[in-house]
């Protein structure tokens, strides 16, 4: 084919090492470019399998741009990171669960790259992500992607369709074990690198000392069971978030969860397991990917995921106005945090996704 130019962020690891490595066997003039988020490691903390924007990260992704010949940027992003740290801090402090790396795959990671695409003459725009772009009659359609443990799609809800359209994911048809064959039989240094696990923001891989660094944890409260009876206090509710069992230091004669947030007050409600499950759920923001959705309509027999480790639930959809929907899980779902992101899915296609405003305790069905 002629070649045409794209634009592809490396962010120093194997997945978008080899997304480079396929397009440039493919005839695409090849442009890559790292995203420093300005963000360094306190002195003595190690962090080898830490976010994607680290100074290694950047080292590793220059040498990966030099060993496939190509032109190689380097983006100061820290003003946009910055943005998406203060959002992090934010949903905290109102009680919610943020979605960070949702949030900058959306602003940064394809807007922002978006627009250097543009500055620089690409085309199209490529990333590492294992997720699947199809062209539909009604514009692009967002799938799971192969390897069906390193799926990613789900933090791609976000991101506009205008985006997807232009986008291409090299290493979404592939197994991760294919990515690594493809990396080591190139001679890329990354072919061996440890997946990035943790908050690329957060060095220490404790989100709650980003939040002590940036002001504290908010105001401390009491632990409060279902009944109103005080279990105890602690330092700062948005050191907690809801459905989290491990590190309460509460003693009970069953596991307790955390249930919902106060930050008015403080408090911190508990409740044992079979408390934690939501019957529903209230999604604001919601976009669709190649589909309709109408104030009104109903989508019967979907699957929803409502967190990064790949899966669905099965529930219903209903939209109760424009841009907002209603989830109604055909089982009671755990740990549905507000702030978090929702994206709906039919088989593997993703057909819409959006922000978590509430999620209800209550068994009370559904109006229709």
């Amino acid at each position: 084919m002629a070649s045409k130019r794209i634009l592809v962020a490396l962010s120093g690891g194997v997945d978008s090492s080899v997304a480079a490595l396929l397009l440039q066997k493919q005839g695409w003039e090849v442009i890559g470019a790292f995203l420093r988020n300005g963000v360094e490691a306190p002195e003595g903390v190690c962090r080898p399998r830490q976010g994607c924007c680290s100074e290694d990260d950047a080292r590793d992704a220059a040498l990966v741009a030099d060993r496939l010949g190509i032109p190689f940027h380097s983006l100061d992003m820290e003003t946009e990171f910055q943005v998406i740290q203060d959002y992090f801090r934010e949903e905290y402090t109102e009680g919610r669960t943020p979605n960070p790396c949702a949030r900058c795959n959306r602003d940064i990671k394809f807007g922002a790259l978006a627009a250097f695409a543009d500055a620089v003459g690409a085309s199209h725009l490529a990333t590492g992500h294992y997720a699947q772009i199809k062209h539909g009659p009604k514009g692009p359609e967002l799938w799971r992607g192969a390897d069906a443990h390193k799926d990613q799609s789900y933090v791609l809800f976000p991101v506009h369709p205008n985006i997807l359209e232009r986008t291409i994911l090299p290493v979404g048809g592939l197994q991760k074990s294919e990515t690594r064959v493809l990396a080591a039989e190139a001679g890329v240094r990354t072919a061996q690198k440890p997946d990035s696990q943790e908050i690329c923001f957060v060095p220490t891989g404790d989100y709650r000392d980003r939040l002590r660094e940036s002001g504290g944890l908010g105001r401390k409260g009491n632990f409060v069971f279902t009944d109103g009876t005080v279990l105890g206090e602690h330092d700062g509710y948005m050191g907690f978030t809801r459905g989290q069992r491990r590190g309460l230091g509460i003693a009970w004669s069953e596991p307790l969860y955390v249930l919902d947030i106060q930050p008015e007050s403080g408090d911190v409600l508990l409740g044992t397991r079979e408390s934690v499950g939501s019957p529903r759920a209230t999604v604001s923001s919601f976009q669709c990917f190649a589909s309709s959705l109408a104030v009104g309509d109903v989508w019967e027999h979907v699957q929803v995921q409502y967190r990064s480790s790949p899966g669905g639930q099965a529930a219903r959809l209903r939209c109760i106005s424009e841009g907002t929907v209603e989830i109604e899980f055909h089982d009671p779902a755990e740990s549905v945090n507000p702030g978090q992101g929702l994206a709906v899915y039919q088989g593997d296609r993703c057909l819409g996704g959006g922000w978590i405003e509430r999620a209800d305790f209550s068994s009370v069905p559904l109006e229709v």
